[in-house]
């Protein structure tokens, strides 16, 4: 398959280290494109839920892919989120040429694009950290059951079905969340003069206008890797959700990366930075 050339790409959510978290999938994603500029918006690694007896190969291998990414010339920004909130201490780092920081602004094409994570909307975080943190291991504990549950439907050629949608879907408090936390981010966007304002967090990708009577700018989420499984790009002045197709990659070669050499300080840096924010 051949790499496609892309102004811009936004992924967010990705939650590495969780039973969720789709990376094979993000692998082939990965491997299909070659970016000026990647920005990682937030929630990339779970540094919440992390263990050491669960962050498998390819979850690894993800984070060796951006890396090398980076090697071969992308410009990586990584946007911290709420599950990564550890490395906000390391904001305005760079390391060659990857970023962290909190927010980013950028001009496209003449327009003025903010980008961040969108947690500081969230009141159970900001408010009660133990509680979102609790309801992260019960999304896990969730989509570890819906996998089970899907691979019986597969097995008897039924559809896939997501029961964490079904139960966002069913619920109006947390429908009015996302419209909410939307609108929110969109009215700030426009009071500072931004065509676009782009997130992450809620987990629900969209593209659409919004109006109000100071202005009107683009609200972009990028969704997540866990359920969704989407991104945006931005290429040639147009924005695009993508949602990955597991049949546009039938025909390409098994990814195998060599891991183990890179892998071990990884681990250990995310383990040395849990317990420093501990203390």
């Amino acid at each position: 398959m051949k790499k496609r050339n892309i102004d811009l790409v936004v992924i967010s959510d990705v939650h590495l280290g969780t039973f969720g978290c789709h990376a094979k999938e993000l692998l082939l994603y990965l491997d299909s494109i070659s970016p000026k500029h990647l920005i990682l918006n937030g929630d990339i690694v779970d540094i919440w839920q992390f263990r050491k007896r669960y962050f498998p190969k390819t979850h690894l291998e993800v984070i060796k892919k951006i890396i090398d990414l980076s090697a071969q010339g992308t410009r990586v920004t990584y946007i911290t989120g709420n599950h990564d909130e550890m490395l906000r201490k390391f904001s305005d780092v760079s390391m060659g040429r990857i970023a962290i920081v909190d927010k980013l602004v950028l001009e496209l094409d003449g327009k003025k694009a903010w980008f961040f994570h969108g947690d500081v909307f969230d009141a159970s975080i900001q408010n009660a950290k133990w509680l979102a943190k609790l309801g992260g291991w019960g999304y896990d504990v969730l989509i570890l059951l819906n996998r089970f549950v899907n691979w019986w439907l597969l097995k008897f050629k039924q559809e896939k079905f997501s029961l964490s949608k079904k139960i966002k879907n069913s619920v109006k408090k947390a429908v009015k969340h996302i419209q909410d936390f939307e609108q929110v981010a969109a009215e700030l966007a426009i009071d500072n003069g931004y065509k676009y304002v782009i997130c992450g967090h809620i987990h629900q990708p969209q593209v659409v206008r919004k109006v109000t009577k100071n202005g009107t700018c683009l609200y972009l989420n990028s969704g997540d890797w866990v359920e969704n499984l989407t991104a945006l790009e931005y290429h040639k002045k147009r924005w695009e959700l993508i949602n990955f197709n597991p049949e546009d990659y039938k025909n390409k070669p098994k990814i195998t990366t060599d891991t183990d050499n890179t892998v071990k300080s990884m681990l250990a840096a995310i383990t040395i930075t849990q317990k420093t924010a501990v203390k």
